[in-house]
């Protein structure tokens, strides 16, 4: 069973998403919260493998919540999936940066919900190219006068798997298009997050758009090639 918390300010939206994830097979929703103070209170007391965290909330936000939360937990900690009623929201990134697992739109459907918690539970990352591309691009364009990130720790297979990952693509497109293994490209990221100091597969993709590695309006992921233009 995958436990999951659901933190949303707004009862309906939350009772919706609650009555959709309990009539689900494999997901034992373990609490609700209706603002950031108790989501951060309930995920400490029921330590929930995936939450859903609504991002706009009056008083403690998501972004806050979330980084007390990350803060606060255990190994291994929770895995918190952002909700937005925007598909670009300047909240957003800064949850993505606090180490969210991505984000995902309200108005999204049943099956997208049920296969976002399913991809999150999974140790994957929810980045749907047409938003979340748009989000990243848009803030790294406000952050290029700041420092970059530091990559020349990384090896060139390294950089080019991250490059891949800021792209959208998944660990196993990521294979295939490298002729390696999944688990190598596994490998790669972990090393990665290590040298680069990331809690988060959403931090790798900050970073890279960040650093340069991968700029803004470039290529999508089905026209990639060896190397960006």
């Amino acid at each position: 069973m995958t436990t999951v918390l659901v933190v949303d300010d707004q009862f309906l939206i939350r009772a919706g998403l609650v009555g959709l994830l309990r009539a689900a097979p494999g997901i034992e929703v373990v609490g609700e919260a209706s603002d950031g103070a108790e989501g951060v209170f309930l995920a400490a007391r029921t330590a929930p493998e995936v939450i859903l965290m609504d991002v706009r909330m009056p008083g403690m936000n998501g972004i806050e919540a979330t980084e007390r939360i990350l803060a606060e937990a255990g190994d291994p900690p929770p895995r918190i999936l952002m909700l937005t009623t925007f598909d670009l929201d300047e909240y957003v990134y800064g949850a993505l940066r606090a180490g969210a697992c991505g984000f995902l739109l309200k108005d999204s459907g049943p099956e997208r919900l049920l296969a976002a918690v399913a991809a999150i539970a999974g140790g994957d990352a929810l980045f749907a190219p047409s938003v979340t591309r748009r989000l990243v691009e848009a803030y790294a364009r406000q952050t290029a006068c700041e420092q970059p990130p530091d990559l020349q720790a990384l090896t060139a297979r390294e950089l080019e798997v991250l490059k891949l990952i800021a792209r959208g693509l998944s660990n196993l497109e990521i294979a295939e298009r490298l002729y390696i293994s999944e688990a190598t490209v596994k490998t790669h990221l972990n090393r990665t997050m290590t040298k680069l100091d990331l809690d988060s597969r959403a931090q790798a993709v900050v970073v890279a758009y960040e650093s340069g590695l991968v700029t803004p309006g470039g290529q999508r992921p089905g026209d990639l090639s060896g190397t960006d233009q």
